[in-house]
């Protein structure tokens, strides 16, 4: 499952909780494009926000309705002792995977985060990937602590953000990371704008968030890489350019999926857990223009 396109899902939320057909919704476009697998509870997916008891809900939801196709869960929280607890609910849900990010209110050091995950793997019996997500963590791996957190049983993917835009410099920064991997370890890109540098470069997996909402897009450059037709690739992410510009425009891409999600119908147009907010209506207006310029669906 650590391959291909993973397809990471907003997870829209009212007033009233967590929006269940809404999100049921957005799993079916996921599972018609076939998706390699499904990641759930991630940055999109809102994990921060939620209880543990949403959590695992949501976990469970997932795995009822992505048929044959894998799900990770991330299990991310600022405690070690509640990060096990998620890890088993995510279990008890069916979690063919789960994802961790170091996330803490005290600034971590290296040697604590591995200890985090040295202690989830001794918890687990389900493969793990290590979530390298420094915009929201504000945690700085180096490739040394990757190798050797990678080298715990179990450790099968590293998400990274995104690569250098040159794509020598991209290939030696992913070939540098690799040579601290174990064999079996998968390079994962996120940070959707660069997801085609970072495929080109060698990352075997697009952990998407695209691929969320509109798999059919992502699946087809995924497709591509695999084929290891670099210039189709390059051409169908710059056709996304529009979708990239608004993420950036808007410091992200959350805000911006759930425009998109209510903009298709599937949610409601306000769907983001507070504090978070969504976007002015002039904005939610640009978002579903994207969307109709590009034929996304």
């Amino acid at each position: 499952m650590f391959t291909g396109l993973s397809a990471f899902p907003l997870t829209p939320v009212t007033p009233a909780g967590f929006d269940e057909r809404g999100f049921i919704r957005i799993l079916e476009r996921i599972t018609s494009a076939g998706a390699d697998s499904i990641g759930v509870l991630g940055s999109t997916g809102s994990y921060a926000y939620l209880t543990r008891p949403q959590r695992s809900r949501i976990a469970g939801i997932a795995k009822s309705h992505a048929g044959n196709i894998p799900v990770m869960v991330c299990v991310g929280s600022v405690s070690t002792d509640e990060v096990l607890r998620l890890a088993d609910d995510a279990q008890a849900a069916g979690a063919d995977a789960l994802l961790l990010p170091p996330v803490s209110y005290q600034t971590l050091r290296d040697d604590e985060v591995f200890g985090l995950f040295e202690t989830l793997m001794q918890h687990v019996s389900v493969p793990v990937c290590i979530y390298d997500n420094p915009g929201t963590t504000r945690f700085e791996f180096s490739d040394e602590l990757h190798g050797r957190i990678a080298r715990l049983p179990g450790i099968r993917s590293v998400k990274i953000p995104g690569v250098p835009s040159s794509p020598d410099d991209a290939r030696a920064r992913v070939q540098r990371l690799k040579s601290t991997l174990p064999d079996g370890v998968t390079v994962g890109i996120s940070g959707d704008a660069s997801a085609a540098t970072g495929l080109n470069a060698g990352c075997e997996v697009w952990y998407s968030v695209c691929g969320g909402l509109f798999p059919h897009a992502a699946k087809e450059i995924t497709d591509a890489a695999a084929r290891g037709e670099r210039e189709r690739v390059v051409q169908l992410s710059d056709r996304l350019q529009p979708l990239w510009s608004l993420f950036r425009k808007h410091g992200g891409s959350i805000r911006v999926m759930a425009a998109a999600a209510g903009a298709l119908g599937l949610t409601d147009p306000d769907c983001l857990p507070r504090p978070l907010r969504p976007l002015s209506a002039g904005d939610i207006a640009d978002v579903a223009a994207v969307i109709r310029s590009l034929a996304l669906r």
